[in-house]
């Protein structure tokens, strides 16, 4: 299994603190059957600031200490970017690191509780830059869960979406685990991901969440968000279904 939402790189964000965390991170995720691993630090976030020569640098030196310890699992470069106005020219500027470093795929975060009003027209500049921007865990943004026809349009119009393994088994609580069967069975997402930043309180969950999915819709979902993983990591191109409209139900609360 691919992994590709993680904050495995230490010290840099709010994820592994020590090389050592990165390394039991690292044993937990080849238990739960991941083999490569996306690490994708916060970037602009309004917190923390990972440009891609320092991602690649840490890259090299976990990869390093891994293969010393004899843990077979492959980690990748990546970077889970929020969103933000001069996105594109500091992607022009080589700042912005897509994921698999070469890949057309280039994650795009949102503000918890709300969709920036510029975010369609970016998300569109974008893909006329070439690249697919992938939505992290839409089940999490406040604006989406209250207006979920936001999703639906970013989707429709060529954006991709990663779900959180976590919120889909309950993690986060009832209403953002409904929200994110909501996602699913509306074909508005195309990824599940762990976005693990320890193996404590905020765990991998993979298998967890694959088992669930096999449960809830098949093997032939399970097939479906495994091999989409594979195809971003060879840049080629993901399986898409038709995407649906989610019918608002109410919510007691977000969160």
């Amino acid at each position: 299994m691919i992994d590709i939402h993680s904050h495995i790189l230490p010290g840099i964000d709010d994820g592994a603190r020590t090389v050592q965390d990165s390394i039991d991170m690292a044993r937990k995720a080849v238990s739960e059957g991941i083999h490569t691993i996306i690490a994708t630090p916060h970037h602009m976030n309004g917190k923390y600031q990972n440009t891609k020569s320092d991602i690649l640098l840490l890259v090299d030196h976990v990869n390093e200490a891994l293969k010393m310890e004899n843990i077979s699992l492959e980690v990748l470069p990546g970077q889970e970017c929020r969103i933000y106005g001069e996105i594109l020219e500091d992607y022009q500027k080589g700042e912005i690191l897509t994921l698999n470093q070469d890949s057309q795929y280039l994650f795009i975060e949102f503000p918890s509780n709300s969709v920036p009003r510029y975010a369609e027209r970016l998300l569109y500049d974008i893909q006329v830059e070439g690249l697919i921007p992938v939505i992290v865990h839409p089940e999490r943004n406040a604006e989406l869960i209250e207006r979920p026809e936001k999703l639906y349009r970013l989707v429709k119009n060529g954006a991709a979406t990663q779900l959180t393994a976590s919120s889909l088994v309950g993690y986060f609580g009832k209403n953002i685990q409904k929200f994110s069967q909501q996602i699913i069975e509306a074909n508005l997402t195309h990824f599940i991901a762990s976005d693990a930043h320890n193996i404590n309180n905020r765990s991998f969950k993979m298998e967890e969440a694959m088992n669930y999915i096999e449960k809830k819709y098949g093997i032939d979902s399970v097939y479906y968000f495994t091999e989409n993983a594979e195809l971003l990591v060879g840049n080629k191109t993901i399986y898409k279904e038709i995407p649906e409209q989610i019918k608002k139900k109410k919510f007691l609360g977000i969160f």
